[in-house]
Parts: C-alpha cells; sequence; structure tokens
C-alpha cells in the first residue's frame, strides 16, 4: 500500500536527529544553569563599582573590581576552553561555580575586613566563573545540527532573562542586610554557586575522543584567525561585548552621581540585563531567516543608538532607554558573532578556537571595563561629564565593527 504524504509538521519532526534530542536535553540545562548561576554577574556588576568606590583610596578606582573580574576571565579562557576539550564541558562548568563561590567568599573577607586588595583578588577569582560561564553558549552547540545550532546558542542566552530578574531583587534583598553594607550580596554569590552546581550532573555532553597520531591537527591560531568570517565574528563580538561592558560598568555611577537611589540603579540594570536576553528567545530565528550578517550589522546599529541616547541627557528615563537599547545590541551583535564562528571552524579545532576567542573577547572587555571608570570619575568635574566621555568612547569601536563586516559582505565570495 502506498504511503500518504508526509505533512509539513511530520517532515520537520523526522528531520529531528538524535543528537538534536541530546541537544535539546543540554540546553534545558544550560538555560537553567544561565539563570541560575548567572544570576551572580549582575548582582555584582550593580554593586562591584559602589563596592569599589567605597573601599578603593582614589574614586577613579571604583570599577577596578568589575576590570579584575574580566581580567580573571580572559586570562583563564584559554586554560578553561583546553580543561574542557581535554575532560568534557561539565568539568569545566564545575571548576567555574567553584571559583565563583570561592571568589564570592574571598569578597566577604575584603569587605568585612575593609582591604580594598583582598577584594580585589576575589573579583580575579570570580573571572574563572565568568570564563566559563561563556562557554556555555558553546556547550549548546556541541550536539547541535547546523540547523539547531543558532537557535540552541539563542535559547541558553535567553536563560539570562530570568538572571536579569533573580540578581539585582537579590541585591534589593541583601545589599544592606548587614551593617557592613554590600556583604550580604556577596554571601549570595557564595550560596548561587553552591545550588547551581547540582545542575551540570544533568548535562549529557560526551567528552571530546583523544584523537590519534594521524589525526588532522587543524589550522594553527594565527591560520583561524586570518579566516575571514572568523576574523569579523571575532571582532564584532569584541566590539559588541567590550562596549556593553564599558557603559553598564558606569551606568550604576552615574545614575547615583546624577542625584538617585541605589534602587534606581539596580532598575536600570535589571531592565538592561531583560534587554540582553529577551530577545534570544527569536534572535536565532532571525539569523536562520535573515542570515547572520545582517542582524550582527542591526545589533551595531543599536548599540550606536544607545550611546546617542546616553549623550542626550541624564534623566531617569534616559538612563532606562540607553541601556535597554544596549542590551538589545549586544544580544544580535554578539549572538551573531558566536554563531558565525560556531560554523567557521572544524570539531577538533574547537578548543583552539573557542579559548582565543574567548581570549580576545575579554581582553576587550577588561580594556573597556578598566577605562570605564576613569572615563566615568575621572574625565570631569560632575558626574554627566563622565557619563558624555563614556557613549563618546564608543564611536571608534563601531566604525571598527562595522567596517570589518562591511568588508566581509564585499569581499568576493569563495568558491563552494
Amino acid at each position: 500500500m502506498t504511503k500518504p504524504p508526509q505533512t509539513a509538521t511530520q517532515t520537520a519532526t523526522n528531520a529531528t536527529t538524535p543528537a538534536d534530542s541530546r541537544a535539546r536535553r543540554n540546553v534545558t540545562v544550560l538555560v537553567l544553569a544561565q539563570a541560575i548561576l548567572g544570576a551572580q554577574m549582575p548582582m555584582i556588576f550593580t554593586i562591584g563599582g559602589l563596592a569599589g568606590q567605597s573601599l578603593a583610596p582614589n574614586p577613579c578606582f571604583a570599577t577596578l573590581p568589575i576590570s579584575l573580574i574580566v581580567l580573571g576571565s580572559m586570562l583563564a579562557a584559554t586554560p578553561v576552553s583546553a580543561l574542557m576539550q581535554k575532560h568534557g564541558r561539565r568539568a569545566g562548568f564545575f571548576l567555574g561555580a567553584g571559583a565563583g563561590a570561592l571568589g564570592g567568599a574571598i569578597g566577604v573577607w575584603g569587605l568585612f575586613s575593609n582591604s580594598f586588595p583582598v577584594f580585589l583578588l576575589g573579583s580575579l577569582v570570580t573571572g574563572v566563573y565568568m570564563s566559563a560561564q561563556g562557554f556555555y553558549r558553546f556547550a549548546a552547540a556541541d550536539s547541535a545540527s547546523d540547523d539547531f545550532r543558532p537557535k540552541a546558542i539563542s535559547y541558553v542566552m535567553a536563560g539570562g532573562l530570568a538572571s536579569a530578574v533573580i540578581g539585582p531583587q537579590l541585591v534589593k534583598l541583601t545589599a544592606d542586610a548587614y551593617v557592613v553594607p554590600f556583604l550580604g550580596t556577596y554571601a549570595a554569590v557564595i550560596a548561587v554557586n553552591l545550588i547551581g552546581s547540582f545542575l551540570f550532573l544533568f548535562l549529557d555532553i560526551p567528552k571530546p575522543p583523544v584523537p590519534s597520531e594521524d589525526a588532522p591537527r587543524g589550522r594553527s591560531r594565527l591560520e583561524l584567525l586570518k579566516t575571514p568570517r572568523i576574523a569579523v565574528a571575532v571582532i564584532v563580538a569584541a566590539v559588541s561585548y567590550a562596549l556593553m561592558n564599558l557603559v553598564m560598568t558606569s551606568t550604576p555611577l552615574a545614575v547615583v552621581g546624577c542625584g538617585f537611589e541605589k534602587g534606581d540603579a539596580a532598575n536600570v540594570v535589571t531592565a538592561h540585563v531583560l534587554a540582553m536576553f529577551a530577545p534570544s528567545f527569536f534572535t536565532g530565528h532571525l539569523i536562520a531567516r535573515f542570515g547572520v550578517e545582517r542582524i550582527m550589522a542591526i545589533g551595531l546599529v543599536i548599540l550606536a543608538a544607545a550611546g546617542a541616547v546616553g549623550l542626550s541627557g541624564v534623566d531617569l528615563s534616559q538612563f532606562f532607554v540607553a541601556l535597554v537599547l544596549l542590551g538589545i545590541g549586544w544580544n544580535f551583535g554578539f549572538i551573531g558573532a558566536t554563531s558565525m564562528l560556531a560554523g567557521a571552524h572544524e570539531a577538533h579545532e574547537r578548543g583552539r578556537m573557542q579559548g582565543l576567542n574567548d581570549l580576545i573577547v575579554f581582553g576587550a572587555v577588561t580594556f573597556a571595563s578598566l577605562a570605564s571608570g576613569g572615563l566615568m570619575n575621572c574625565s570631569g568635574g560632575a558626574p554627566q561629564e563622565g557619563w558624555t566621555a563614556v557613549n563618546l568612547a564608543m564611536a571608534p569601536f563601531l566604525v571598527l565593527a562595522g567596517g570589518a563586516l562591511i568588508w566581509l559582505w564585499l569581499r568576493p565570495k569563495d568558491p563552494a
């Protein structure tokens, strides 16, 4: 008997590969990890500069704790990537959660003892967690098919939507829970890491096979960076993340410095982080439909719009609009760049390329974070002047990323 033709729904269902079934399970685990463990990052970014300002001997060093987190992430990127390549994703993610808990504990001691150097050490250790979290997006792509890959990355990034709510709300509950300001927040960071780490017991990503002696070694790091799509992906990812960090790091200082309350700063950060991750529910679909280059370009345009709003004034509504646009622009630029990168190298090049990418990205973010405090506190006599300097600093880097993307568009396509 002749079988009836399949419907489109049946065809799509049958097209789901066993690998994608595993990938969907892993995406669920990683979404929860992004939501729970990821909450510590908006917590720390909300109060890190304010805590640093209370401890630092010079206000120009107020954002140094956040800069040390990013520096730690940059330094850890290559070792963490190599660890995952050898022992699997789960080992790297457990290491990250342990470092997050340890960093929180050192931060508690730094606040309790009123020691800025100890507090900075805790921030540096926390950077190992930030580095490991950065690999959640790559882990989502490991077992996914080409069609499901951008969606898997996008869904995992969407887990940050919950962290955008959980993190700042925990700040409100804990920032003044003890006599020492912010000590309760760093104690909560320890709990978040200990609880969230249990999720990785359910992760099902096989360890990479040990390559045989005659297995392909892949391209060198220099050869990888000379690949046009890889080079552009790295540039756009670095610029998107660095500019987001540059502005977000200064925002609590600017909001409070312009006469608003710490709760207002937390609300602005909440809106920003929601905007960072809410588009992730459809970013992957937009990439699949319109192409990754267009989505990356739109992200850069939105980042430019965020800077323009930031320059327009310092009313609370302007802070909200600028930071929401900043979050959306980061989402399109960074997820687009991640998707482009994930499809531009081979599996046996994964550990080398992903570690190199995050080394470069978080190197740029470290520079932006260090510059943020100086621009905000030491470029003028008033917070408004510092805020203007921060937003003006976005322009040359947006030109760099936009130029790289235009070059990729215009260059002759490689023969199939």
